[in-house]
């Protein structure tokens, strides 16, 4: 396998794009009822568990960038294939896949949940699961710039939905936030901890930074991103503890998606059902840029096209969704790969950094004695 790629310019892309693919990425099913979760660790103070998350964020993504820098126009295929070897890097280049394919299930399969609870109780699961993996193939079948735009329309369809807040915060109690730092320090990270299923997706870094034209503003922009996102997941859970009370909000699943049901607007009477019909254009960035790194590790790894991969995986997908039916379920997944994902995401790049940054400096020391 080629450790560095060679991109044609007419697939590169220009570095602002990275904003709209990392946020976009980050702001998943996660978003809909990450707050119960958060305030169950830290309380009122769960709003600063969620600006440690996003600090966290930022650093892992600088260390992301800054393993890619060492490479240039690698991704992490190339780059554990150089690391650790053949046999180790096509481990856990299989390992990365898996997680991709992961990912993609669980956003898949949380968000037709949604559907299925406040929309449309009868509509058939396979009837869903369709509709949605054919969008994403056709997406995948578009191409790297396909996608990028797809997530920039995502991103700039979808701010209208933030002035919406302004509807539960017209019933706000700010006492609810008092007293300020009251939550220990363990419980503060138990809640950033807990963060993880909801701010991931940068990790997307991985695979989309050989596409980027200026890479030296790629850190920059992947940053903001960061920030913006951040922000958002910081207002949203300061006007959920405002707006419901603690026991409220303890039993509340999907605290975001509930305060859409403050909003009352004259020629629509239930909007919660417009924003989580909207909210197939949010996900839609996030199922697909997973599905393509999956399927760029076939084709990098196996040298399998991507193409021919997207139908393999999105048959295995539909498959097994039919299977996953009941919320003890989906809970249990969600559980199980929120912890898998704090140490792929939020672990492993430091690792991966140490291993890259030793081998660079090796390589070079032994190039300058010969």
């Amino acid at each position: 396998m080629k450790v560095l790629l060679s991109i044609k310019q007419e697939y590169l892309l220009n570095a602002f794009m990275i904003f709209f693919i990392v946020h976009s990425t980050q702001i998943g099913v996660g978003i809909q009822g990450y707050q119960r979760i958060i305030y169950s660790d830290s309380h009122q103070d769960a709003w600063i568990s969620v600006i440690l998350s996003g600090l966290y964020a930022s650093l892992i993504v600088y260390i992301i960038i800054k393993t890619l820098e060492l490479y240039e126009t690698s991704d992490i295929y190339g780059i554990q294939h150089d690391v650790f070897g053949k046999l180790i890097g096509k481990l856990l280049n299989v390992l990365y896949i898996f997680y991709s394919l992961i990912s993609f299930f669980v956003v898949l399969r949380n968000y037709m949940e949604v559907v299925q609870a406040w929309i449309f109780p009868e509509v058939p699961l396979w009837f869903l699961t369709t509709s949605l993996l054919m969008l994403v193939i056709y997406g995948i079948h578009s191409g790297v710039r396909g996608i990028a735009g797809i997530a920039f329309f995502s991103v700039t369809l979808s701010l209208w939905l933030l002035i919406l807040i302004i509807y539960p915060l017209q019933h706000a109690k700010w006492t609810y936030l008092l007293p300020v730092l009251e939550a220990d320090l363990i419980p503060l990270l138990k809640g950033v901890y807990h963060m993880t299923f909801t701010v991931i997706g940068f990790e997307i870094l991985y695979t989309v930074y050989p596409y980027m034209k200026d890479k030296n503003k790629v850190q920059k922009y992947a940053q903001l991103a960061i920030l913006f996102t951040t922000c958002i997941y910081t207002i949203l859970m300061m006007v959920a503890i405002v707006y419901f009370s603690g026991a409220q909000l303890e039993r509340t699943v999907w605290a975001t998606l509930s305060l859409f049901k403050v909003v009352r607007l004259p020629f629509i009477e239930r909007f919660e059902y417009v924003a989580i019909t909207f909210w197939m254009l949010i996900i839609l960035p996030n199922l697909i840029l997973y599905m393509w790194a999956a399927c760029r590790g076939m084709e990098r790894v196996f040298t399998f096209s991507a193409k021919k991969s997207v139908w393999l995986f999105s048959s295995i997908i539909f498959i097994i969704t039919q299977f996953v039916i009941s919320r003890t379920q989906i809970n249990m997944m969600n559980g199980y790969f929120a912890k898998f994902a704090f140490v792929v995401v939020f672990c492993y790049p430091l690792i991966l950094f140490l291993a890259a940054w030793l081998k660079k400096k090796f390589t070079k020391k032994k190039e300058q004695s010969v």
